[in-house]
This record gives structure tokens, C-alpha cells and sequence, in this order.
């Protein structure tokens, strides 16, 4: 089926060397924007876009004293710059785009977003295109948390009343069965048992701090579980993306990922 919403999460790596400080590649995400902004106009107010932090938010992440969790504040700062750059190229490419800081309208409750605010739903309802990243969360604890992107369609998911689908686009074609680098894709995973998938995963690199791609993966098995239809795929500035808003068996056959499903119960 075709989807009633669109979340698209482009991760950092993308447009963003992590061991670098500060890098972000602005062409990259000038020609990311562009694909962006068509889609946003083939599901205006039925979108949003999630940054990853490259080298800003994973800088902030790293740099801050674990001893307080209040330094995570400049997370939410690092975060807002990158949003910032999106939404800037987003509007130039002809989208109504808005750079929404998610630590204020969201916490934590046993660890699960819940939203606080319906900004994010009235924006939507205007046909704005919000731009979303992970932040520094407060917990029922009273303190700051990472909440990472790959974790903010956790906070989509209870809005959408409809079929969402949630695409993570990365810097491999989706989970493989042969380890980092390799090319037998996993091409489907059952939420309900994705055991096989898990299995699968490889260790993350020295400047990922959000867990990579096991944190992917349990965002979008959470997501699955709760409805929605997700998937893993590489992602390419240049690349053609607007397959993503038609059923998924009319994709283009060159078309590689690993799509994340709740099938019913036997």
C-alpha cells in the first residue's frame, strides 16, 4: 500500500565525516534537499525529516562530563546547527521547512518519548515540513538524556493514524548476512522475531556514540511493532527517492534494503 505518512531519517555519515569536527558537507545536503522538497510536495503536511548529527552531535555526545548530565545541553545546541543548515537548503529548494528542537517539546517516561506539545501537529496540519534530530531529552528522573535520531520516529509513530512509513537512509545498502562490507542483504525482518537480524549486526566504529546500527534497528523493530513499515538503504545525494512515497512492490528492482514488518500471528 501507499503510504499515508513519510519519515525519513538521513544519517550523518551521509553528509558529515564524524571524526572531524565540525564537518558537514553543505553540498551534500543542498542536493539531498532538493529530492527532499519533491517529496515533501507529493505529502505536504504528511512528512518529516530526521537529521542524524554527523560530527556535531556525535562530537557532543563524546566531549560531554558524564559526571553531569546537564553538559548534554550542548547536544541540543550541536543538533539546532545541523537542523539549521536543512532547513536553510530546504527552503531553497522551494520546501516550507522548520527546524523544530525536540527537547522542547518531548521527555522521556521510562525511557519512551512522549510528546508534550501539539506544535509538531499543527505545523504538519499547515503543510510544513519540520526538520527533526536527535536532542538531549529530560527523563522522569529529572535528568538529561541521548536520544538518538535514529530514535525520533519512536515519537512519529503515535501521530500518525494512518500507514506510516519510516525509511533510514545510511552509507550501506541495508543489514547484511556476511558481515561490515559485505553484500547479502537481509532483505526482510519480522519485528515480531527479528532474532536472525540482531545476529547479524557488526561493532560499531570509534566516532559513532548512539550505538549505530543496533540502535537503528531497535528503533525500527519498536516502530514495526507499533504499525508502521520501515526499512534500512542506502542513501545517495544524487540519488532518485521518489519511489518512496509508492507501494513497496513497485519499487525499482535495483532498489536494495532491508524492510522492517510486524507480520500478524499465524
Amino acid at each position: 500500500m501507499t503510504p499515508d505518512f513519510l519519515a525519513v531519517k538521513v544519517g550523518g555519515s551521509l553528509f558529515s565525516r564524524k571524526d572531524e569536527p565540525g564537518n558537514l558537507d553543505e553540498m551534500a545536503v543542498a542536493q539531498f534537499a532538493k529530492t527532499f522538497a519533491r517529496l515533501s510536495h507529493a505529502l505536504r503536511g504528511r512528512m518529516v525529516l530526521i537529521s542524524g548529527g554527523g560530527a556535531f552531535g556525535h562530537g557532543a555526545i563524546r566531549a560531554h562530563d558524564t559526571a553531569n548530565s546537564f553538559s548534554l545541553a550542548s547536544l541540543t545546541e550541536a543538533t539546532f546547527e545541523v537542523k539549521k543548515v536543512w532547513a536553510e537548503q530546504l527552503r531553497m529548494a522551494g520546501a516550507d521547512a522548520f527546524p523544530l528542537q525536540l527537547a522542547a517539546v518531548c521527555t522521556l517516561r521510562n525511557g519512551v518519548p512522549e510528546l508534550k506539545s501539539s506544535i509538531l501537529g499543527e505545523l504538519l496540519d499547515r503543510g510544513v515540513l519540520p526538520v527533526l534530530a536527535g536532542d538531549a531529552l529530560f527523563g522522569d528522573d529529572g535528568r538529561l538524556h541521548t536520544f538518538s535520531s535514529d530514535r525520533v520516529p519512536e515519537v512519529i509513530l503515535p501521530m500518525v493514524s494512518g500507514r506510516l512509513r519510516v525509511v533510514t537512509l545510511t552509507d550501506v545498502d541495508g543489514i547484511t548476512t556476511d558481515g561490515a562490507g559485505g553484500d547479502q542483504i537481509l532483505r526482510e525482518v519480522d519485528a515480531r522475531s527479528p532474532e536472525r537480524a540482531y545476529a547479524a549486526l557488526w561493532g560499531s566504529s570509534e566516532w559513532d556514540a548512539t550505538g549505530a546500527m543496533h540502535t537503528k534497528l531497535d528503533a525500527l523493530v519498536a516502530c514495526a511493532r507499533g504499525g508502521a513499515e520501515c526499512f534500512i538503504m542506502r542513501g545517495d545525494p544524487a540519488g532518485e527517492l521518489d519511489f518512496l512515497t509508492t507501494p513497496y512492490r513497485s519499487w525499482p528492482s535495483q532498489v536494495r534494503s532491508t524492510r522492517i514488518i510486524a507480520t500478524e500471528p499465524a
